[in-house]
């Protein structure tokens, strides 16, 4: 994959990362979190189930792996990010969603050897520094900010756990098994922790197949293909982008304020991807990853 696409797809998935959080605001008035998220991710992983029918299929002990990100990247992320709502506004929940970047370094150097230079450190606080900055430097300690913070390990967990699996993988298949596997767990929880009522509408309609087909299908085919070629620490570096369109998007679809450390977090984002992905992360010559 060229340079040119590689950063056209990263924006473009970022993009539907960050509108996914205003529409999914929209649809928890038609639904619980669990239970909107659990429509979403099984109307999503059916459908893609389906048209990858005739690709390679999962074997043997890749169908625990699947299920394992499933946990991870759609009931641990989703269900942690939404759940926490009830605590925090859905700005904090987002910046705490994205600290992702961070943990991927921080966990890649940990578990998979990994030698990041200090300039993409660096870069990654510059960009979570942008992340609090666009959202107004306002975090409450609440059950909902660490709540938030466990689904932001299980997202790293889950980027990270994609790139040493994935070659292994068709990525749409595997996005489709996920999806599936996260969506029955969700479902299953809201039977176990909410009321699971869905009041059907054209909008609350609407809202589940845009989460379904752009939020979830595009997104995760599209952010897999990225995980699999990219090194982890850029590709997740983007990450950062994505409260950014969320705040954008709430402006354009909900009416929600624009302020000026929008823009000033705006360019801090910018500063920070732009360091993250001006140096190469390193692998020592004699660390055997085999072991994680």
């Amino acid at each position: 994959m060229n340079q040119t696409k590689y950063v056209i797809m990263l924006v473009g998935t970022t993009f539907l990362m960050g509108i996914a959080f205003p529409i999914g605001k929209i649809g928890l008035d038609y639904a619980p979190p669990f239970l909107l998220m659990s429509f979403r991710y099984l109307i999503a992983g059916v459908l893609l189930a389906l048209l990858t029918l005739r690709r390679q299929q999962p074997r043997g002990i890749q169908w625990l792996q699947a299920a394992a990100i499933g946990l991870l990247q759609t009931t641990g992320v989703m269900g942690c990010a939404y759940f926490s709502m009830r605590w925090i506004t859905s700005s904090e929940s987002a910046i705490l969603t994205f600290v992702n970047p961070l943990l991927v370094i921080v966990l890649g150097t940990l578990l998979m050897g990994a030698v990041y230079r200090i300039r993409q450190w660096a870069g990654v606080a510059v960009g979570f520094l942008g992340v609090a900055v666009t959202f107004g430097l306002h975090v409450d300690l609440s059950p909902g900010t660490f709540i938030c913070l466990a689904g932001a390990i299980c997202f790293a967990s889950a980027t990270l756990l994609i790139k040493r699996w994935g070659a292994g993988f068709d990525m749409n298949v595997l996005a489709a098994y996920q999806m599936l596997t996260g969506g029955i767990v969700l479902l299953v929880l809201s039977f176990i922790a909410e009321k699971p009522v869905f009041k059907v509408t054209s909008t609350s309609v609407a809202v589940v197949l845009l989460l379904a087909l752009l939020c979830s299908i595009v997104q995760f085919t599209s952010w897999y293909q990225l995980l699999r070629q990219g090194d982890a620490a850029k590709t997740s570096s983007f990450l950062f982008l994505a409260p950014l369109f969320g705040v954008l998007c709430s402006w354009l679809m909900l009416g929600e304020k624009l302020h000026l450390y929008t823009g000033i977090g705006g360019a801090l984002i910018c500063a920070g991807i732009f360091l993250v992905n001006s140096a190469n992360a390193q692998r020592p010559a004699k660390h055997n990853t085999a072991a994680m």
